[in-house]
């Protein structure tokens, strides 16, 4: 068994992906296997976070208990793991491979990465603590090496390019999925926690400067349309710029 303990000792190598995990002896408990737990993981990790999540919690919903769930992992971070790798499972890779050129290819993956952020608030925050070399996650960055390698960059510019990308669809998923959870928890939707937030900062009067500065684009803003249009429409103008300069950069090259 692993433990966490054991992990710490070196961080730069730990991943479920990468340990030998010895075989239980015998068979598992009746009705469970590692997808039923992983896929209860998830539910509710999206419904209560990563706060709250914890092992006992987990064996009370799977009605099983806790030393059953180590017949599958080894610690809590197994989970997570697991359960951020079945996330990258649902991007839309045959929907990458129809889209045509590059360019539809980046926008499909992009899209596709962005929602499955935003359906999975905790996600974003605990990605960056596990090494995601998962099957689905390998299968995701092997479709974006491949569409940004089309692009026609030189070598020593592909990696920019995918930052460029993938670290805005990143951060724009992110914030997306944690306005939503912020209204949610203030049991309001986006639209009129927006609303609010906006008439808070425009009703102080000592951001008085700052709204005068900001006022057309706040204005803007709150006339555009409901903030699901706005995300919408600022994600694809933003990766429009994105795949334009991507462009301007290869024809450098030529």
């Amino acid at each position: 068994m692993v433990k966490a303990a054991d992990r710490a000792k070196n961080p730069a190598r730990s991943s479920v992906w990468l340990e030998k995990r010895a075989a239980r002896a015998g068979g598992g408990p009746a009705g469970l296997d590692r997808d039923r737990i992983v896929a209860a993981s998830i539910r509710m990790l999206d419904e209560e976070g990563l706060a709250k999540f914890s092992m006992r919690r987990l064996a009370a919903e799977l009605n099983v208990t806790a030393m059953s769930l180590y017949w599958y992992v080894d610690t809590k971070d197994d989970i997570i793991e697991f359960a951020l790798d079945a996330l990258y499972g649902e991007i839309d890779l045959a929907a990458v491979d129809a889209a045509e050129g590059w360019q539809g290819r980046i926008r499909a993956l992009a899209l596709s990465f962005r929602r499955m952020l935003v359906r999975h608030a905790w996600a974003s925050p605990c990605a960056g603590s596990y090494l995601n070399i998962g099957p689905n996650a390998i299968a995701v960055g092997t479709k974006i090496q491949e569409a940004i390698r089309d692009t026609g960059l030189p070598l020593h510019g592909l990696p920019g390019a995918m930052s460029a990308v993938f670290q805005f669809v990143y951060g724009y998923g992110t914030l997306e999925s944690q306005f939503g959870r912020r209204a949610a928890e203030a049991g309001m939707s986006q639209d009129d926690f927006f609303t609010e937030a906006v008439s808070a900062f425009r009703d102080d009067p000592e951001f008085a400067v700052q709204v005068g500065d900001m006022k057309e684009i706040l204005d803007e803003r709150v006339s555009h349309g409901s903030v699901s249009d706005i995300w919408e429409r600022d994600f694809a103008y933003a990766l429009d710029i994105l795949i334009a300069g991507i462009e301007v950069m290869a024809a450098r090259t030529e």
